[in-house]
């Protein structure tokens, strides 16, 4: 080659193959070669049996699906730019007009959104169901409905649903089942292992995860995941995929392949802190209600135990309970005194999503939320904590003393 930058353009050079270190390599494409024609016309994306372009994967992208089937015991995995993407995706794969979707009343708020928004437009109808009574969404399947979202514990108010219960109202009216399973993150319970006589199945259908939350563990990245076991399924979510043109940037998935080895220490890590500023709150006198699964009374509290608490390890004997709780200021506080309260925090800082090592705190309007005010529920103002990697006593004396501005 005449010229020095064809030459750089078009260099020889490969490095050696038997390279290892802990962290995967990042291959980063949209273009990919092919060594020949016939290549290029068999090649298969699909099974990742070889690549075709970088909107189906890299070799990085793979070894992270492959993982994260791992951690929550499924067996395909898609990747998508977030984990409302990875509900977006599902919706628009496995429903049409006509079709409805049920959803549980405290479900992930920009998910009830979609149904009342786009999915609507399109003819879809949507039923909100009370997440504490199985009997409410038996009662909601009709055969226009075509998908069911599960969530534990629920958003916002943390109630721990009877998931086995409502897998097998699932499974006796033959309806697929999504479960929206970031707070468990694959490891507070096995979404694909639900099973109880008579379930008629082995778990969900589908378990989709914020990967934003304690799987990146940083606040830094945004991605979410698609994991099923039914191959054909997977197929029908792949296509859809790839007509949407899903695609998610080398460098996040490998901030979450970095990350990933230490996800169990974190949660765990996490989950200490919360509980133990949990039940800090339940000695104080502002607060009408404290939510968190762990709690005995908190709602669901004894779904909770039966589900994530069965194991024979420390851990699983106490049960794992990610790092949220929310609690309820009495009804006598204003708006602008919870306001004040959550102005007042230093190290919580005001700031949505969680698991990342900063803890935050969010007030929600919850009569906006639900269909209803909840019977389980005070009264009041609820207002979210997440917890993050801070010393639990210097979180605890930063709660004391923005409570210093109700009193």
């Amino acid at each position: 080659m005449s010229d020095k930058i064809t030459g750089l353009i078009h260099h020889p050079y490969t490095p050696p193959e038997g390279f290892a270190a802990p962290q995967p390599g990042v291959f980063k494409a949209s273009t990919v070669f092919f060594p020949n024609v016939a290549a290029m016309r068999s090649r298969e994306w699909k099974d990742k049996t070889g690549y075709t372009y970088g909107l189906h994967g890299t070799p990085t992208s793979y070894v992270l699906e492959e993982r994260l089937a791992t951690l929550e015991g499924g067996v395909q995995c898609l990747l998508v730019p977030s984990g409302l993407a990875a509900i977006a995706t599902v919706a628009l794969s496995l429903l049409k007009s006509g079709d409805e979707v049920l959803l549980p009343d405290n479900a992930y708020g920009p998910n009830k959104a979609l149904a009342n928004g786009e999915l609507k437009d399109w003819g879809i109808t949507h039923q909100f169901y009370d997440p504490m009574d199985p009997q409410d969404l038996a009662r909601r399947i009709s055969p226009r409905t075509k998908l069911v979202w599960l969530e534990a514990a629920g958003s916002v108010t943390l109630e721990f649903p009877d998931l086995r219960e409502q897998l097998r109202v699932c499974r006796a009216a033959g309806v697929l089942c999504a479960l929206d399973n970031t707070w468990g993150a694959g490891l507070a319970f096995h979404p694909f292992d639900l099973a109880n006589e008579g379930a008629g199945g082995q778990g969900v259908d589908i378990s989709i995860h914020a990967l934003t939350k304690y799987p990146s563990g940083g606040g830094d990245v945004l991605m979410g995941s698609i994991i099923t076991r039914d191959p054909a399924l997977h197929i029908r979510l792949k296509l859809t995929h790839m007509r949407l043109g899903l695609g998610v940037g080398m460098n996040d998935v490998e901030a979450v392949l970095r990350a990933l080895p230490s996800i169990a220490l974190r949660y765990r890590e996490h989950d200490r802190t919360a509980r133990v500023l949990a039940h800090w709150c339940l000695s104080r006198p502002e607060f009408a209600q404290v939510l968190h699964p762990a709690l005995p009374g908190s709602p669901g509290h004894a779904h909770w135990r039966a589900l994530c608490g069965a194991g024979e390890g420390r851990e699983e004997r106490e049960g794992l309970a990610a790092g949220l709780f929310s609690v309820i200021l009495h009804a006598r506080y204003s708006e602008a005194q919870v306001d004040a309260f959550c102005d007042a925090l230093r190290l919580f800082k005001l700031g949505y999503s969680w698991g990342g090592p900063i803890s935050l705190v969010v007030p929600y309007e919850l009569a906006g939320m639900r269909q209803g005010w909840p019977a389980h529920l005070a009264r009041g103002t609820l207002v979210r904590f997440s917890t993050g990697l801070e010393a639990v006593e210097d979180l605890q004396a930063d709660l004391a003393q923005a409570l210093q501005v109700l009193n």
